[in-house]
Parts: structure tokens; C-alpha cells; sequence
């Protein structure tokens, strides 16, 4: 009596994992990005490999979305700045309808990002000192974006306290860079120093606009 031909067990390769996807878009890479980063790990240590296995795709299907994970990187870069400042102008726009600080509800708004898991934050906290050449100009080109428009809002809380500003783009620069340096710092401290951080944050930061109004010859923030 033969034993009937049993199939050969298939080779474990890449392009033969069961759970294997036939499609994906962009987003899913770049969710599947961001679920495997954190505070302490950055975009610019993983492989192509490792994004294609938790997109559940072979690491060849990633090219029909991104050139390499170079471009996969400017694109989280690219959507995290968008979020953050969609964010952060949301919580300007309530400060302007209540009697609360603008600053102070936007640093507040900042830190619940920072210690909400927001992942996408946390790319443009380390890209910006960890990352490529590449991955560093697109963080600035992000942090620009925030300083134009901090720019026009600085000009017009300023105005409508019948005040000028010395330099308005250099203040807004020197408030965008000061709050994400600050930012860097706050993700290795644990959140009990939070409010001390809010607090010197806030200071800090009415301290540029008042010297900022003050060498334009108006009154300094109220």
C-alpha cells in the first residue's frame, strides 16, 4: 500500500504569509508607522521590513505607495504638522470666544497632545533632532507653517489691544522653537511636572510678546 503525495509545505518567504493583504493605501502605511513608534523610538529606526509586516503586506507591495521609508517619513512629518496645527488653531479659536489666556489654553493644548499618546507629535519632537538631513528640513518646513500663522495671530491679539509688535516674525519664530524645544523635554519627564512646565512655558512665552511690544513702543500683554 503507497502513501498518497502529501503537498509540500509552502517556503517561508515574505510573499507567502497567509494574512497577507492584497491591497493597501498610503494611510495604512502610515498608521502602521506610527503604531510602532512612541516616545522612545523614533520613525528614522524602522525597517521597510517591519512597516510591511504590521501593514500585514509583503515588504515589495510597500512600493506601490512609497519610493522607501525616506518618503514614508516626510509624509508622517507632513501629516503630523497638519494635525497639530488643525489642534492648536482649534484651541485659539476657543480661547477667543471665552475670557481664558490664549497662551496659556494653547500650551495647555500642546501638553494633552504631548502626554495623550499622540504619536504623530512625537515625530515632529524627534525627527527634528534624531532623523536624516531629509527628515530634519521637512520638520523645519512644518515648524515654519506654525510660525506663519502664530504670525498673524500675534499681529492681530496685538491690535486688538490697540498695540504693535517689534519683529512679529521673529517673535512668532522665537515662540514655536522655545515651545517645541520645551516639548523634546517634557516627553522624558513624567507627567506629575506638567503643570510646572505649563506654568514656566506660559511665563516664558509672555515674556517674548511683552518684549516684543515693548521695543515697538506699545504696552506690554495684559
Amino acid at each position: 500500500m503507497t502513501t498518497p503525495d502529501l503537498p509540500l509545505p509552502l517556503p517561508a518567504s515574505d510573499d507567502a504569509h497567509p494574512a497577507r493583504k492584497a491591497s493597501i493605501s498610503r494611510e495604512d502605511l502610515l498608521a502602521a508607522a506610527l503604531a510602532l513608534i512612541g516616545p522612545h523610538r523614533s520613525v528614522s529606526t524602522l525597517s521597510l521590513r517591519e512597516v510591511a509586516r504590521e501593514a500585514g503586506i509583503a515588504p515589495n507591495s510597500f512600493y506601490r505607495q512609497f519610493r522607501d521609508m525616506d518618503e514614508l517619513t516626510v509624509a508622517l512629518i507632513d501629516l503630523a504638522g497638519r494635525s497639530l496645527r488643525t489642534i492648536i488653531g482649534e484651541a485659539r479659536q476657543r480661547a477667543a470666544s471665552s475670557d481664558r489666556s490664549v497662551i496659556r489654553l494653547s500650551v495647555e493644548t500642546f501638553m494633552e497632545q504631548l502626554r495623550a499618546d499622540d504619536r504623530l507629535l512625537h515625530v515632529l519632537l524627534r525627527e527634528g533632532t534624531a532623523g536624516s538631513d531629509a527628515f530634519k528640513h521637512a520638520v523645519d518646513r512644518e515648524l515654519n507653517y506654525f510660525e506663519d500663522e502664530l504670525r498673524v495671530d500675534l499681529i492681530r491679539l496685538a491690535a486688538a489691544d490697540g498695540a504693535r509688535l517689534h519683529e512679529p516674525a521673529l517673535a512668532s519664530k522665537a515662540i514655536t522653537r522655545l515651545v517645541f524645544a520645551m516639548g523634546a523635554t517634557a516627553v522624558d519627564l513624567p507627567p506629575e511636572k506638567d503643570p510646572e512646565l505649563i506654568e514656566q512655558l506660559t511665563q516664558m512665552l509672555r515674556m517674548i510678546i511683552t518684549g516684543a511690544r515693548t521695543l515697538a513702543g506699545s504696552p506690554p500683554l495684559r
